[in-house]
């Protein structure tokens, strides 16, 4: 007979044990399906790694600037071994919490790969047997998979996807980063810092494309400053490997094409979402160029089947995924939630300097229609930023000038990721600029500058 649950949940990434974790909460009787290790992709292979160790480069850096801020560091090397091994011992340290939160919350793990056979049904192959199992309702979560170059496969020698770049085995020399979103910008910015060659290259006409214009013209020079090569408007034309490099073509808008050797090259061109060979085909499950289709709560166009998660399509973000799952979860329990509302989920770039957003772009607000009011607050204006020696970046927020609301918000500079959720408390509450101005921020801070840039908005900064 088969295992019966109220609930399956297919992937146990960030989207998956959440979705368990609050499911358990109301009551429901749970499994969840995992063919590689609890916490998924972010936990063991994606956010929390690598950063690990874009604090270990952070580190370093600050070792060999140490005469900036009057201290002696002599001889300053790494590692690499140990380097790996923390950021190893961090995602494994996460991983046995997960499996702790399963065993709190009465969730049955079932290890194996999962596939969907019928309505409410799914079987488990865990090696040479096949075990299967029965809800209600099921939710895919996933995930997805790093997408290849088509004439240059990844092969964890030369050519590197995230995977490899976080378990390197040596140290790059001279390395080709492809695609400049928050994967490639992070590990370019990772490996410059611990003395690799670096350069980007980007197809279209700027890196962090989905950021504000202004923050990706900073981080452009920004990164150019520290040393990184970048080029945008160019494709690669081929990658041929050899025993100790990667030879790539590299054509430029002009059409002329550079051909260079690098010791590696990280592919961080986006993903492919992992739907193929769960079943979804013979249930009639929709999709949209592979991703799920579903509606505010989860629910795909077969009664009893769910998604969530980089599977369900953009932005491919864990927190978004962790709260897909608790709507999807509270819907099935008969539960009112609300609809998700992508327009309020931050996205984090965490390279040096880091990038945070929420919101719409200024370019975008303005296609949208809207009337702006538009606020900019340098970082070098900031008492604690200088103080810390990281007097570079801004703060920049957009309003509609009819109603005050606050319709976006960009920042880059050192902590940013941790600043953006003030502004995403404030969409999320409906707020103004009225209540924002109103807002004492503690000094110093690095929060002043949310405050000064809403009032810069209007006219009213103090420090600029």
């Amino acid at each position: 007979m088969p295992d019966t649950y109220d609930l399956i949940i297919l992937g146990s990434g960030p989207g998956g044990y959440v979705a368990a974790i609050r499911a358990s909460q109301l009551g429901l009787k749970v499994a969840i399906v995992e063919r590689e290790r609890l916490g998924g992709i972010c936990l063991n292979w994606g956010c929390i790694p690598t950063k690990a160790l874009l604090r270990t480069s952070e580190i370093y850096h600050y070792m060999t600037h140490a005469d900036a801020y009057g201290l002696k560091a002599d001889n300053v090397g790494f590692d690499l071994g140990k380097i790996v091994d923390r950021s190893r011992k961090v995602a494994g340290q996460l991983n046995a919490g997960v499996k702790g939160l399963m065993k709190k919350n009465k969730v049955a793990v079932h290890e194996g790969v999962g596939a969907i056979t019928a309505p409410g049904k799914l079987s488990v192959k865990q090696g040479d047997k096949t075990i299967e199992l029965e809800a209600r309702n099921i939710i895919v979560a996933t995930g997805a998979r790093a997408r290849d170059l088509p004439f240059a496969k990844a092969d964890g020698e030369r050519i590197w996807t995230y995977r490899h770049a976080m378990v390197p085995k040596e140290m790059p020399t001279k390395l080709l980063v492809i695609g400049s979103g928050a994967i490639g910008v992070e590990f370019a910015s990772f490996y410059n810092d611990m003395g690799a060659d670096v350069t980007i290259v980007e197809m279209l006409d700027r890196i962090l494309p989905v950021e504000d214009a202004e923050v990706s013209e900073f981080m452009h020079k920004a990164l150019t400053k520290q040393g990184i090569k970048i080029v945008t408007r160019a494709m690669i034309e081929k990658i041929e490997t050899g025993a100790a490099a990667a030879k790539a073509s590299i054509k430029a808008p002009d059409g002329k094409v550079d051909t260079q050797d690098y010791s590696h090259v990280i592919v961080a061109i986006g993903i492919v979402p992992n739907t193929e060979n769960i079943g979804l085909e013979a249930l009639g499950v929709k999709t949209d160029r592979g991703h799920i289709v579903t509606d505010g709560y989860g629910a795909t166009n077969v009664p009893g089947i769910w998604a969530i998660g980089d599977v369900t399509g953009a932005p491919w973000l864990a927190h978004k995924a962790s709260h897909e799952g608790i709507i999807a979860v509270e819907k099935i329990a008969g539960g009112s939630p609300h609809q998700m509302d992508k327009a309020n989920i931050p996205g984090c770039t965490y390279s040096r300097p880091q990038v945070a957003s929420v919101g719409m772009t200024e370019a975008k607000a303005k296609e949208a229609g809207y009337e702006l009011k538009v606020g900019k607050f340098p970082f070098i204006g900031n008492g604690k930023a200088i103080a810390l020696g990281e007097a570079e970046g801004f703060v920049k927020t957009v309003f509609d000038a009819k109603t005050g609301e606050l319709l976006g918000a960009h920042m880059v500079g050192a902590e940013v990721t941790e600043l953006i959720q003030g502004y995403v408390v404030a969409r999320q509450l409906e707020t103004t600029e009225a209540e924002l101005m109103e807002t004492v921020f503690a000094h110093p801070t690095l929060s002043e500058m949310m405050h000064e840039s809403v009032l810069a908005a209007y006219g009213k900064a103090i420090h600029i």
